[in-house]
């Protein structure tokens, strides 16, 4: 199994989805997040682990606050799989 099959298997849930695009504009912590999804904080913490164990958000922490920002590296990764996929036609 390849890296990105976890990517891939990640961003295969609309929740998942929509953290991201949250976390395309900045970094968030949880609360940021609750404010503007409206899930319950153990779904989004659900959420959270799957796309940190793909590699997709990194945790940078912030006293008591931990914060969740776009791997941009795995990101990166993703669309140049893409962009070789698309170019093979």
């Amino acid at each position: 199994m390849t890296p990105l099959n976890g990517v891939f298997k990640a961003l295969g849930d609309p929740t998942r989805l929509a953290i991201i695009q949250l976390l395309r504009d900045k970094s968030r912590t949880p609360s940021e997040m609750l404010e503007r999804i409206q899930i319950t904080q153990p779904t989004l913490s659900h959420h959270l682990d799957i796309l940190k164990r793909a590699d997709l958000v990194e945790t940078h922490r912030e006293g008591q606050f931990i914060r969740y920002s776009l791997n941009m590296t795995v990101v990166e990764m993703a669309m140049e799989y893409f962009t070789k996929f698309h170019s093979r036609k």
